[in-house]
């Protein structure tokens, strides 16, 4: 195998290839391996759930009286259809049709939101591919609390999130491997059909879509996805979904004078790349949303070298970019109703005898120059170049993404990414994202005090404010190349990848793997802030 060749290895993941369909139809007689439906813990059913418990002998209601069945989160109970066989074997047409009952714990009903209901068809589709299982159907309860469309979407990303894996480079024997799901079936109740439903699962599987691409370039070992490729890839993805992909070159940003991008690229063997992509929804008066990624795709920390124990993880460092390219994807599938214009610089973070070094004073492309004492905070030194030109293409609202921050997970940890602004409208809408996404926010504070410690000797400002407030001075630090734009700054260090440290993981992720996180998050945004 040539591990030095991009072009010789296929290092995308395993995107399942499934049809996901809501069947308008009673439930009672669907042929299906396994059907799920939804429990609470306040004992609340209802009337379809009721007559699946009663056309089973009333198995639900035993199991419940037994504790077996508490409706608490996260839990499944599977139970087999003690009837079907014999009905099936006299001729007889049974009355429900499944070969299991999948009993699926939601929480209080009255605590309902989308995160749950993906949550749902996550875990049912975590247990039939651990039976084995070709196809699975869900029955979503009328009562999870949201519009119908917004229920099909979070059903089709929770379901398809769960059944991704990463394993391009597994060489044991696939044969072992459970066979993959072909078919979800979506069963509402007759009498509670809405045509939202089935454009929400569209959408869901065009978002699900875009958060691989996300994870499949996050994912992706440095030596492969380099910044040359994710150019390759913004290209690629730009043709097939019918946006626009501009790629500057190491000399194009040495003509722009990208001085920041440059300087963390100065001591590597492999050249850096500024993605300029954009995407027109053709609406007269739509506004427009720049969304910036970090893009690192390998963190050594140059002169200022991380520990060994954990500096694999930092082919992760690209996540921000991977985000601004799933993003494109989606708006562009989804056709969400705003332009974006998305943005990444690219670069790894070598030390060598070129490297750039602590103490440098470096010229970004907005004339700033910025002060290096930490060759390890690179990644605003390559944001503030890309900032910059957002700010002159004149957008409505920026928002970037970094894996930035170790302060940030200190901070935050990893339940929720830091949100940094200078504007209050942009947050909130942002917050309100986030919980429809199932990928939250907390908004730090922007105050004058935590500015001085950037205040540096020699250039404009210094890219490091010493160790206390980490994670605000890193955003003061980008503060700095926004002007009065409205912006965010998402620090995503603490969710932009799974780790053994996570104490609850939602089961639409895999362990040890990117996460996607700011893709589906944007989109949920992009679509109420148009």
């Amino acid at each position: 195998m040539a591990w030095s060749s991009v072009n010789r290895i296929e290092i995308a993941g395993e995107l399942p290839v499934l049809r996901i369909a809501v069947e308008v139809r009673s439930r009672m007689p669907f042929r299906t391996p396994m059907l799920a439906i939804c429990a609470f813990e306040d004992g609340h059913q209802d009337h379809h759930s009721q007559r699946i418990d009663e056309f089973m002998g009333g198995i639900v209601t035993q199991l419940r009286s037994g504790g077996e069945i508490t409706g608490k989160r996260n839990t499944v109970t599977v139970i087999h259809n003690p009837l079907l066989n014999p009905l099936i074997a006299s001729g007889e047409e049974p009355r429900f049709a499944a070969d299991r009952l999948a009993v699926i714990g939601m929480g209080k009903s009255s605590d309902m939101n989308l995160e749950a209901v993906r949550v749902f068809a996550a875990l049912a589709a975590n247990k039939a591919r651990e039976l084995r299982l070709p196809s699975f159907a869900l029955h979503p309860s009328k009562d999870l609390g949201s519009p119908a469309d917004a229920v099909g979407q979070a059903l089709a990303e929770g379901a398809i999130l769960a059944l991704y894996r990463y394993d391009r480079f597994k060489s044991e024997d696939k044969d072992d491997r459970p066979p993959e799901i072909g078919q979800i079936s979506i069963l509402p109740g007759e009498r509670d059909v809405d045509p939202g439903l089935a454009k929400g699962v569209a959408d869901g599987e065009k978002l699900a879509a875009a958060t691989i691409t996300a994870r499949d370039l996050a994912t992706g070992p440095a030596n492969l996805v380099t910044a040359t490729h994710l150019g390759e890839r913004a290209r690629e993805l730009a043709a097939a979904h019918g946006f626009s992909a501009t790629i500057f070159g190491k000399a194009e940003l040495q003509e722009m004078g990208c001085g920041g991008i440059l300087a963390v690229n100065s001591g590597s063997a492999e050249p850096p790349v500024m993605g300029v992509l954009r995407y027109d929804c053709g609406r007269p008066g739509a506004r427009t949303l720049a969304v910036v990624g970090k893009g690192v795709t390998f963190d050594t920390g140059g002169i200022s070298i991380k520990p060994a124990s954990d500096m694999h993880f930092m082919r992760h460092d690209k996540s921000g970019a991977c985000a601004v390219l799933g993003f494109m994807q989606a708006a562009a599938t989804m056709q969400l109703p705003i332009n974006v214009l998305g943005i990444f610089g690219a670069t790894d973070n070598m030390p060598s005898g070129s490297a750039y070094r602590p103490g440098d004073v470096i010229r970004s492309y907005s004339g700033k120059n910025m002060e290096i004492l930490n060759t390890d905070a690179e990644g605003r030194v390559v944001l503030a170049d890309c900032l910059a030109y957002a700010v002159e293409q004149k957008p409505d609202a920026i928002v970037d993404m970094a894996t930035l921050t170790g302060a940030c997970v200190v901070a935050l940890g990893h339940a929720c990414s830091g949100l940094f602004s200078n504007n209050d409208a942009l947050s909130a809408g942002l917050v309100q994202a986030g919980e429809a996404a199932g990928e939250r926010l907390w908004r730090m504070p922007l105050w004058d005090e935590y500015r001085e410690q950037i205040k540096a000797p020699l250039g404009d400002i210094k890219n490091i404010g010493g160790q206390a407030a980490g994670a605000i001075t890193a955003a003061w630090f980008l503060a700095n190349f926004v002007g009065d734009t409205p912006w965010a700054h998402l620090d995503i260090a603490g969710t932009a990848w799974t780790e053994g440290s996570w104490a609850v993981t939602p089961p639409y992720l895999q362990r040890d793997m990117a996460t996607g996180v700011g893709v589906r998050l944007l989109t949920h945004f992009a679509q109420a802030w148009a």
